[in-house]
């Protein structure tokens, strides 16, 4: 008996579901988020399910602009995001002191964001954490590229910049208009930052 073209079809995509199943339970879902339409997706799920956001919190969504917002800076005074960072492509990066996979990934992205120069893309860390555990922790682990401090909640930097569940590490590239580019779910292993921050 001759298969069809679509049996043939839908076989090979059942092995291919069946393939990336066996793959995660094996290795967990770090291959899969470490590309971009896994990222797009793991980006829809958490979002599909997050509770809506307080009334009058805008969540930025990608291909939009950031909804603009305050953050505190660590050494005193604030940010306006993204106005007080126009004109220049900005990872934006969601961190915690308590959090292992971000002390984890924090020197690549410092090697990344002196490795730009001037015209680069300017990195910049917002901790969801308390001053001074981040103060304490920045003695320890200290990096160049600026810092900012939030509250955890449900109006704090990540959700508004579309991490509506909270999970960290969690990054944002922004255009020079104030665009988000991306968003990544997750740390970054060494050397990755580079190729996912082309845009």
């Amino acid at each position: 008996m001759k298969l069809t073209t679509t049996k043939v079809i839908l076989v090979a995509v059942a092995a291919g579901l069946l393939g990336i199943v066996a793959s995660m339970m094996l290795t967990g879902p770090g291959p899969l988020l470490r590309t971009e339409a896994g990222q797009r997706l793991a980006q829809q799920v958490l979002q599909a399910n997050a509770p809506p956001a307080p009334e009058g919190v805008e969540v930025a969504r990608r291909g939009g602009a950031v909804p603009g917002f305050d953050v505190a800076r660590l050494d005193g005074g604030q940010w306006r995001l993204p106005d007080d960072f126009s004109g220049q492509p900005v990872l934006i990066n969601i961190w915690a002191s308590w959090c292992p996979p971000c002390i984890e990934e924090m020197p690549e992205l410092d090697r990344f964001a002196r490795a730009q120069g001037e015209d680069g893309v300017r990195v910049l860390g917002i901790a969801l954490d308390e001053p001074e555990a981040v103060r304490e922790f920045l003695q320890k682990v200290p990096v160049e590229y600026p810092q900012g401090i939030d509250a955890p909640g449900r109006a704090d930097a990540g959700v508004r910049l579309g991490n509506p569940r909270g999970v960290l590490p969690y990054s944002v590239l922004v255009s020079a208009d104030g665009v988000v580019l991306k968003q990544r779910i997750g740390p970054f292993e060494h050397g990755e930052i580079d190729g996912w921050a082309r845009h």
